[in-house]
């Protein structure tokens, strides 16, 4: 048995503007279906979007608690409900993970910590909650989710990512219940940490390679 060589770092995108949602789910399948046919790398695309409301497969629409407030988009990723807008990073995260080890938990565990990573940047003590997906932050009022994850698999490409709250307005969240879950939202802004998302972008880049070193290489020569 020979040892799989390292993978290259994904290509990385940062989408200026706010991007259409309807835009950015045309966009992500066709890069997937080339990243399995091979003829494109992987990519790490980071975008905003305009304030907007997405379902998940397992979303209820009781959750849905003002669907007049934004537009409301069928997601194909797992996961509930959730809310995109201005001053929050979305991630979309496109990997092989035939090549990556094929481990979905490590591959969640892997993005949870690297928006664990990046936040101790800012000083800011984050941390999973056992049974729950995504990153939470203790405020003075309890625990309150900073991060949402909710990813796609096609054919072990993966698709969406990643929601960062860095300084959205937190009021959008109140049409729905963020993934169905009672603990509230909050942000780095509404935490008194004030930084572009340029600095959220930077402290990203700099965590990824240790986070991709948790998903290991699929062995060759076997």
């Amino acid at each position: 048995m020979s040892l799989a060589q390292p993978l290259a770092l994904p290509e990385w995108r940062v989408e200026p503007g706010l991007l259409p949602y309807p835009d950015a789910l045309a966009a992500m399948s066709a890069r997937a279906e080339a990243i399995r046919a091979g003829t494109a790398a992987e990519l790490i695309w980071l975008v905003e979007h305009p304030p907007l409301y997405t379902a998940g497969t397992s979303a209820d629409p009781a959750e849905l608690l003002d669907p007049a407030r934004f537009p409301v988009f069928d997601a194909g990723r797992g996961g509930r409900y959730t809310y995109h807008g201005p001053g929050q990073r979305t991630v979309y995260v496109m990997l092989d993970l035939a090549a990556r080890g094929r481990d979905v938990r490590a591959f969640v565990a892997a993005l949870e910590a690297w928006v664990i990573e990046m936040l101790a940047e800012f000083a800011l003590p984050a941390r999973g909650i056992e049974g729950k997906i995504g990153v939470w932050t203790d405020t003075p009022a309890g625990p309150a989710k900073i991060a949402a994850v909710g990813v796609r698999l096609r054919r072990w490409v993966s698709f969406h990512g990643l929601a960062i709250n860095v300084a959205p307005d937190l009021e959008h969240f109140a049409g729905i219940i963020p993934c169905g879950l009672a603990e509230p939202v909050t942000s780095l802004a509404a935490l008194g940490i004030t930084v572009p998302i340029a600095a959220v972008d930077a402290a990203l880049a700099a965590a990824l390679p240790a986070t991709l070193a948790r998903l290991p290489a699929k062995a060759s020569g076997i």
